[in-house]
């Protein structure tokens, strides 16, 4: 597990410290953040945090807020510390795709361990997560994207209108089947956003953005090439 990182996500910093030395000794890099806002910001700065140990209540944004808005674009393990062990607390965490619930107060050397078990059982699925189509490779853990061996940031929705793609290779998509898929039934907007996004997709992607194919009077199709 060398070199793994690990966000570290709670308001006390005696905690942090604690699970950063325990951790650190194990041979994880680890990354601090003392609240939900600063958890977002420093999830999408790293695209290569490898799991999250998030505390429930925080300032600014709840544990519960940041699970929420992780698993929008992301299946990165996630461990939740809390001080309740409230049973509707612990289904409503594994509802929102929580892995592990803990209850404080914890033995480091057990959360290490839950740390490692977590990381062996699902380290298959997180490679699974790689999505590689022509000239483009997406990783939807890491939330990363490569174009013709070059790094691209996208948006999130661009991400996971291209992620909708590419699992959806060589099959015609409706604007209709991609508003839904992509923008949900609560959109109310038109079909024009997903031609302004596919727009800034391709220019982000350069010559990878012609494996999009325009359907014209339907939608889109995703190509190898």
């Amino acid at each position: 597990m060398n070199n793994m990182k690990v966000l570290i996500v709670d308001d006390e910093m005696r905690i942090r410290k604690l699970i950063n030395d325990f951790l650190t000794i194990k041979g994880f890099e680890c990354i601090e953040a003392e609240d939900g806002e600063d958890a977002i910001e420093k999830f999408y700065q790293n695209k290569d945090i490898g799991i999250i140990i998030l505390d429930v209540m925080m300032p600014k944004m709840n544990g519960w807020d940041v699970a929420k808005t992780v698993r929008k674009t992301s299946r990165v393990p996630i461990i939740m510390l809390t001080a309740r062990s409230d049973e509707q607390d612990e289904l409503h965490g594994f509802d929102l795709g929580i892995d592990e619930y803990i209850t404080k107060p914890f033995s480091p050397k057990i959360l290490t361990a839950r740390v490692d078990a977590i990381l062996r059982r699902t380290g298959n699925a997180i490679d699974s997560d790689v999505i590689t189509c022509g000239n483009i490779t997406i990783n939807k853990a890491a939330h990363t994207v490569e174009a013709c061996g070059k790094n691209i940031e996208l948006s999130f929705k661009e991400f996971e209108l291209l992620e909708y793609f590419m699992s959806n290779k060589n099959i015609a998509l409706s604007r209709d089947n991609i508003l839904n898929n992509v923008w949900n039934y609560d959109y109310f907007g038109d079909s024009r956003t997903i031609d302004t996004h596919v727009k800034k997709l391709r220019a982000k992607l350069g010559t990878a953005g012609d494996q999009i194919k325009t359907i014209w009077g339907m939608g889109y199709k995703f190509t190898e090439s």
